[in-house]
């Protein structure tokens, strides 16, 4: 009896793939591969541009870093268990070492909406208060917001994995994914989790939840603001400020949602699917953000630009 107690204590979890793709795992993982290699690249990238040039010293730019460097922190979370699984066909993970990816997943996404609600804030100032713009959105003040959205994500996940040590679990564990996220690791729990589940619902109804609704209200004071512009263009040009930052909002939030409805309404669709919006959800953001940050934002395409052409005249490149 103390054995099989001993055993249940240290469970261990099997990622999983993509199930009935097994014979195609290599080409998943090559995809998957170059996704998040270009995330990382375009992210570093995005950093570097910023830091080595002072004229892009300024809010909306660091509200920019703080989004890249969490993206950063996703890819370079969920990436190892990726390669292991699909690469190695090695599913098998130690439970703290689950918990602790499960933790930083958690905390990375909720410190990226809050970057987002951020961003808004930031163009609701520069767009209401355009006069009054650097003295709002000072350094010390942007220090303060990048801490508080660093600490409550933090704090709000940190109780989580705690929770969940408490739990019974059997011995071996199937996950539906090839990294930990919490509502997965829930599923596999043998003792009552009502704790954990109310808990979780808690940090995403005090984090995600209330970080759109406000984003939402940011952008209809915007436009409320916008729509009072007598001259079109100067609507037209204050909006296109604001196209960024909406496709990054929409990039984060759509796959989000729709993981979330495929866990509670699609029970009966295929495994895939569900493995399918989960990736999505932690790949795309941090492919898309900067890329489209590039396309859209002048200042950074033309200082990637004045780099490149930089490097290769440096390199003697015809």
């Amino acid at each position: 009896m103390s054995s099989s107690n001993e055993s249940a204590s240290h469970p261990v979890f099997l990622l999983t793939g993509f199930p009935g793709l097994e014979n195609s795992h290599i080409w998943i993982c090559t995809t998957i591969s170059s996704i998040c290699f270009m995330a990382i690249a375009g992210n570093c990238t995005i950093l570097f541009i910023i830091k080595t040039d002072q004229t892009l010293h300024e809010p909306m730019y660091y509200f920019l870093s703080m989004l890249a460097l969490s993206d950063l922190g996703l890819s370079a979370t969920t990436l190892p268990t990726m390669l292991s699984v699909l690469w190695f066909n090695h599913r098998a993970i130690n439970f703290n070492a689950c918990l602790v990816q499960m933790y930083f997943i958690h905390t990375f996404s909720i410190v990226e909406s809050g970057v987002l609600l951020s961003m808004a804030f930031d163009r609701l100032v520069a767009i209401r208060n355009p006069l009054r713009y650097t003295s709002i959105l000072t350094n010390e003040t942007i220090i303060k917001i990048g801490t508080g959205v660093a600490i409550r994500a933090t704090l709000l996940v940190f109780p989580t994995p705690l929770l969940l040590k408490r739990l019974q679990f059997g011995r071996v564990n199937v996950l539906s994914y090839s990294f930990c996220l919490h509502q997965d690791i829930l599923k596999t729990v043998c003792s009552d989790n009502r704790i954990s589940s109310i808990y979780g619902l808690m940090v995403v109804i005090s984090s995600m939840a209330l970080d759109s609704v406000l984003l939402v209200l940011s952008y209809i004071l915007i436009l409320k603001t916008v729509l009072s512009i007598a001259s079109r263009a100067e609507r037209l040009r204050a909006l296109n400020t604001c196209i960024s930052h909406i496709c990054a909002v929409l990039t984060f939030y759509i796959p989000m949602i729709g993981l979330s409805m495929i866990h509670r309404y699609g029970k009966n669709a295929p495994p895939v699917v569900h493995i399918l919006m989960a990736n999505v959800y932690l790949l795309v953001p941090p492919l898309m953000n900067p890329i489209v940050y590039t396309v859209k934002t002048k200042q950074i395409r033309r200082r990637i630009f004045k780099r490149f052409w930089e490097g290769k005249e440096s390199s003697g490149a015809p």
